[in-house]
C-alpha cells in the first residue's frame, strides 16, 4: 500500500533532527509563554485531532515549566508528625498547557493539544483553538459542536481528551 504525505511526517516525528528541535527550543525558550503559530509543527499529528487550516482555528505554542508537583513542606504552625511532601499527580502537564491558554485566550475554545518537544527546564506544547463565533466554524458540521453552549471552557472542565486520560488514572 502507498505511503502518503502525513505517514512521513509521522515517520520524521519518531526520530526528529536533534540539532533542528534543540536550535528551536532554544528560541522558544526565549519567546513567551503563549505564541500563537501561523501553521503547526507537526501537521498530522494537529489534523488528527482536528485541526483545518481556514479561519476560525488558531495554533498557540506553550511553555510550561518542569517540576513543581511536590506539595510545599510546612515551615510553621502545626503540622503532620514526619511534615509530608506528597507529589499531587493528578493533572497531566498536557491539561495544565491547555487550561492555562483556555484562561488566556477566553473567546476561543480549546480542541485539542500536543507536544512538540521537551528540555531540562520545560515542556512545549501546540494547542489547536476555535473560534466558536465564526460563520465558517458554525457552518462546518464537522466542528460546529463546538459552538453548542455545553461546550463552554472544556479545558477548565476536564472535557478535553488530556483531561480525560488524567482523571482515569486517579
Amino acid at each position: 500500500m502507498a505511503k502518503g504525505f502525513y505517514s512521513f511526517i509521522k515517520e520524521a516525528w519518531k526520530k526528529p533532527d536533534v540539532e533542528i528541535l534543540r536550535q528551536r527550543m532554544v528560541e522558544w525558550r526565549h519567546s513567551g509563554v503563549f505564541t500563537k503559530v501561523d501553521k503547526p509543527l507537526r501537521l498530522d499529528r494537529a489534523r488528527a485531532l482536528g485541526y483545518k487550516d481556514k479561519t476560525g482555528f488558531v495554533v498557540v505554542r506553550v511553555r510550561i515549566k518542569r517540576g513543581g508537583h511536590k506539595r510545599p513542606r510546612p515551615n510553621a504552625g502545626r503540622r503532620s508528625v514526619r511534615m509530608h511532601t506528597n507529589k499531587n499527580l493528578k493533572m497531566s502537564y498536557k491539561w495544565i498547557a491547555e487550561q492555562r491558554t483556555s484562561k488566556k485566550y477566553k473567546n476561543l475554545e480549546v480542541l485539542n493539544s500536543y507536544q512538540i518537544g521537551k528540555d531540562g527546564m520545560n515542556y512545549f506544547y501546540e494547542v489547536i483553538l476555535v473560534d466558536p463565533q465564526r460563520p465558517e466554524i458554525k457552518n462546518d458540521k464537522t466542528i460546529n459542536w463546538i459552538c453548542s453552549p455545553k461546550n463552554k471552557k472544556r479545558a477548565i472542565r476536564g472535557l478535553t481528551s488530556a483531561a480525560h486520560k488524567s482523571k482515569r488514572k486517579n
